[in-house]
């Protein structure tokens, strides 16, 4: 289903004519969110690239069905990658680099890697077109992110208090790769866990460390690319299921930070590093 799907945009790819002179391009591709402030994060992240390949025209496109339909109910309309990529084709690109805001190679990553090898073989016209790897993609990267979560987090938050950091989650064996990271991190200061909304680490196996440790005050922190609405229901909301109400139940004083991994600049610098990689281009 999904190659007569990209098949089919393919299609209406060919049959268009081109208009731009532009002959590479940068395609962002992310899981997308409805919510407007994390919205802002993504406009950010589109300068720094821009800025950073200058000679390279710039698209965005969402992951989600969900989050791509519920943009359109509100009058928003961003492209799936399929759709992009055919913009991107039609306007005469020609070496195509998709810089990939995932945190994992998970699912979705793969799907574009497997939608990018499809549109590689389908055009003539198209030179290249390459991916660059997730957030964490080697041991290094786990190092790397692991440190710089660490050396930004409050100043105020002192070696007694907790962080938790909500990762998304998924059934993936990529999957594992959260594991991984809490345990770097957890090894780099006690007090400091990771956990995911879906799949590992579990949030119910913190509370019993934390008590372990005796800390009183939690930071949640989100690990995710932006804070949307896992960050701001299932994190930080009031319904008594969140991660907040359940701490504060517990007896614990909560502090949640609402800033995803693209508010770092240092860690929009990893995802770049990747691109660069991947995908020669004269930068500035």
């Amino acid at each position: 289903m999904r190659v007569l799907v990209i098949v089919s945009f393919f299609v209406l790819c060919v049959i268009g004519i081109c208009h731009s002179t532009s002959k590479k391009g940068i395609l962002i591709v992310a899981f997308g969110t409805s919510v407007p402030e994390a919205r802002k994060v993504y406009d950010a992240v589109d300068r720094v690239v821009k800025g950073e390949f200058p000679e390279a025209s710039v698209r965005w496109a969402y992951t989600s069905r969900m989050v791509r339909e519920k943009l359109r109910e509100q009058g928003v309309n961003v492209d799936s990658p399929e759709m992009a990529l055919c913009r991107m084709l039609e306007e005469g690109v020609e070496e195509i680099g998709i810089l990939s805001l995932h945190v994992i190679p998970g699912e979705e990553y793969h799907e574009l890697k497997r939608s990018a090898e499809l549109f590689s073989k389908m055009s003539n016209k198209l030179k290249y077109i390459v991916v660059s790897p997730p957030l964490l993609s080697s041991y290094e990267d786990l190092e790397h992110v692991a440190q710089i979560l660490l050396e930004e987090l409050p100043k105020e938050r002192t070696s007694k208090d907790g962080v938790i950091f909500m990762g998304h989650g998924t059934s993936h064996p990529a999957g594992n790769l959260y594991v991984a990271i809490a345990y770097v991190l957890n090894q780099k200061d006690p007090n400091v866990f990771l956990a995911t909304v879906e799949g590992w680490p579990k949030f119910e196996e913190i509370i019993p460390k934390l008590r372990i440790n005796k800390v009183k005050k939690v930071y949640l922190i989100p690990f995710m690319a932006v804070a949307g609405d896992h960050v701001l229901n299932d994190m930080a909301g009031e319904d008594p299921s969140s991660w907040k109400s359940i701490l504060e139940k517990e007896g614990f004083k909560v502090v949640p930070l609402l800033r995803g991994l693209a508010e770092s600049n240092r860690i929009i610098r990893i995802w770049l590093e990747h691109l660069k990689g991947v995908f020669p281009i004269n930068e500035k």
